[in-house]
C-alpha cells in the first residue's frame, strides 16, 4: 500500500519537477483573519516548492488583526487605502461584529461591509503605480481568495489566468457546481443532506433567496467595474467566477456532505497543517496539573473577541468552573471585563499554538467558534468539539459537525453557563463523539496525496498545459435556457400541442364527413 502511494506521488509530481520552471505567482489577500492565514499558507507552500511567489495584501486593515509575526519566505507588496476610508471601514466592521455578538446578524450589515470592500477596490485600482508594477512583473498565474470579489477584478485587469481558493464549504458561493436541491443544502438553510419532504420544500424555496443574495452581493461592485473597465469588456462577476482555471476548496468529505464535483474542483482541507511542535513549557506545566483529567482548549477565532462582551465571558467562565479539566482559553487579556475573577482551572493567553495543542495527548475537547480552519485542524487530530458559532458560515459548519456526530453546537443567543457545562461534559463522557472524530481524522489523513501535494500538483498541471480548459464542462459556455433544456422542453411541448391540435382537426373532419354521409344515405 505504501509503495503504491509513493508511485502515485512520484507520478503526480515528477512531471512538474521535470517540465516546469519556477513560475511567477501572485497571491492576493484583501481581508484578514483566517482568510489571510489561509492565503499565507498557500504562498508558503508554493514558494517552498520552487515557485517565485509575491503576495499583495492590505496592511493594517480592520479585519487584519495582529498574528504572531513570522518571517515570510515570499515577497510581500502591502498597500493602504486613504485614512478616512480605513476609519469608516473599521467603524462599520466593528458594528458588524457587535451586532453578531448580540445575535443580530443581518444581511444588510454584510452588504455594508461589501460596499466598503468595493470602495477599497476602487482605491486600489486607481493606484496606477502598483497596477503598472504588477503588470510589469508579468506573472504566470494569480491566486485569489473569494470572500472579496476585488481579487477577481485585479486578475482580470492584469489579464492573467487565475485560480480561486474557497475558504469555506461549497454552499457559500455559486460558481457552477451541480447542486441537486434534493440532497445538497442551500447556504443558510441549516439543513443536512438527509432531507424529508418539508426539508426539500424549504431547500427549494431557500435557493431563490440564495440567488437573490448572491446577486445583491455582486451588484455592490457594479460601480467599480464601470469605472475601471471599458464598455464592451466589462466582466460580469458571476461569469468571472466560472473563468477560474481551478477551484481549491478548504474542506474535505470527512467534514462536508458528499456532492458532485467538477474536474477543476479540488479539495485541500487540512492545508493549514504543519509539523507538530512541543507546546510552550508554561502551557505544559499548566496541563500537567490536571493529570489524567486532561484539558479543554477554547479558541473562538481571530476576528471576534468574545472577552469584550461581559455577559458572554461570565457565562463561559462560570461553565468552566464545573469541569475537572484544565481550560486553556485564547482571549486578549487587555479586553477582559472588570471585576470578573477567573476560576482556578482556567488559564487565559493572548496567543496559543492551536494545532500543537490539538495534537497534545491530554486534550479532551475543543470549544470553537466553528471557523473552517479550526474545524479542519480539530478533525486532523481527531478532537471532538463544542461550537459557539457567531456569524457567517460558522452556524452552517456546526450543522455539519453535528450531522457527522463529532460535536454539538450552542447558538450564541442561548449560551448559558449550565447549558455549556452540560454540553461539554456530554461530549467528553460519551465516547461516541471521540470515536466519530477519530474516524473523520482517518478519512482526512488517508488521502493518497496530502493537501499541499494536491495544491502544488494541480497548479503545476495548469501551468504546464497553459490553462484548464480541458477540465471545464461546456455548460459554462451555454446560455441558461440551453443548460436547463428549456428549448428542448419548449420544442417537445410545441410538438405535442401541435400534434394534439392536428389530431383534433382530423377527428373533427372525420366526424363532419360521417355526419354528411349519413344525411345523404337518409335522403
Amino acid at each position: 500500500m505504501a509503495g503504491q502511494r509513493v508511485l502515485l506521488l512520484v507520478g503526480f509530481l515528477l512531471p512538474g519537477v521535470l517540465l516546469s520552471e519556477a513560475a511567477k505567482i501572485l497571491t492576493i489577500s484583501t481581508v484578514g483573519g483566517s482568510h489571510h492565514l489561509l492565503m499565507d499558507r498557500v504562498s508558503q507552500i508554493l514558494q517552498g516548492h520552487g515557485h517565485n511567489v509575491t503576495m499583495l495584501n492590505h496592511r493594517r486593515g480592520p479585519v487584519m488583526p495582529d498574528f504572531k509575526k513570522e518571517e515570510k519566505s515570499y515577497q510581500v507588496i502591502g498597500w493602504l487605502p486613504p485614512e478616512d476610508h480605513q476609519r469608516e471601514f473599521k467603524k462599520s466592521f466593528n458594528f458588524f461584529l457587535e451586532e453578531a455578538l448580540c445575535g443580530r446578524e443581518k444581511f444588510e450589515n454584510l452588504l455594508n461591509i461589501l460596499e466598503y470592500l468595493a470602495l477599497q477596490c476602487n482605491h486600489f485600482l486607481r493606484r496606477k503605480d502598483i497596477m503598472d508594477s504588477l503588470k510589469n512583473e508579468n506573472f504566470d498565474m494569480v491566486i485569489v481568495e473569494t470572500f472579496d470579489y476585488c481579487p477577481f477584478l485585479i486578475a482580470e485587469k492584469l489579464e492573467k489566468p487565475f485560480v480561486a481558493i474557497l475558504p469555506t464549504s461549497f454552499s457559500s458561493l455559486e460558481f457552477g457546481l451541480p447542486s441537486p436541491l434534493s440532497y445538497v443544502p442551500v447556504f443558510h438553510s441549516f439543513l443536512t443532506d438527509h432531507m424529508d419532504f418539508w426539508g426539500r420544500v424549504k431547500n427549494f424555496l431557500m435557493s431563490f433567496s440564495f440567488c437573490r443574495r448572491q446577486w445583491h452581493q455582486q451588484s455592490v461592485f457594479d460601480n467599480t467595474i464601470k469605472e475601471h473597465f471599458t464598455e464592451g469588456s466589462r466582466p460580469v462577476l458571476s461569469h468571472l467566477l466560472r473563468k477560474a482555471e481551478l477551484w481549491f476548496v478548504n474542506s474535505d468529505f470527512a467534514f462536508d456532505f458528499a456532492q458532485p464535483l467538477l474536474p477543476n474542483t479540488v479539495y485541500v482541507g487540512g492545508l493549514m497543517e504543519k509539523p507538530i511542535k512541543p507546546v510552550p513549557q508554561e502551557l505544559e506545566n499548566f496541563i500537567a496539573k490536571f493529570g489524567d483529567s486532561g484539558f479543554v482548549l477554547v479558541a473562538l477565532g481571530s476576528m471576534v473577541n468574545t472577552c469584550q462582551n461581559q455577559e458572554i465571558f461570565e457565562e463561559m467562565n462560570n461553565a468552566f468552573a464545573h469541569l475537572p479539566q484544565g481550560v486553556i482559553w485564547k482571549c486578549q487579556c487587555s479586553h477582559l471585563p472588570k471585576d470578573v475573577h477567573l476560576t482556578a482551572n482556567v488559564k487565559i493567553v493572548d496567543w496559543l499554538p492551536q494545532s500543537d495543542l490539538l495534537a497534545h495527548p491530554s486534550i479532551r475537547l475543543f470549544v470553537t467558534h466553528g471557523g473552517q480552519n479550526s474545524i479542519m485542524e480539530a478533525i486532523q487530530h481527531g478532537v471532538p468539539m463544542v461550537g459557539i458559532p457567531v456569524f457567517g458560515d460558522q452556524p452552517e459548519n456546526m450543522i455539519r459537525v453535528e450531522a457527522k456526530k463529532f460535536g454539538v453546537s450552542i447558538p450564541l443567543k442561548k449560551l448559558k453557563a449550565e447549558t455549556l457545562a452540560l454540553k461539554m461534559k456530554q461530549i467528553m463522557e460519551d465516547k461516541r463523539y471521540k470515536s466519530a472524530a477519530v474516524a473523520a481524522s482517518i478519512i482526512l489523513r488517508s488521502h493518497p496525496l496530502s493537501p499541499a501535494q494536491r495544491l502544488v500538483g494541480w497548479i503545476d498541471h495548469v501551468l504546464q498545459t497553459g490553462g484548464a480548459a480541458h477540465l471545464k464542462p461546456y455548460v459554462f459556455q451555454q446560455p441558461w435556457h440551453e443548460q436547463y433544456l428549456l428549448d428542448v422542453f419548449a420544442f417537445l411541448l410545441g410538438l405535442t400541442l401541435g400534434t394534439l391540435w392536428l389530431c383534433r382537426g382530423l377527428l373533427g373532419m372525420a366526424v363532419w364527413w360521417l355526419r354528411g354521409a349519413r344525411k345523404v344515405k337518409e335522403t
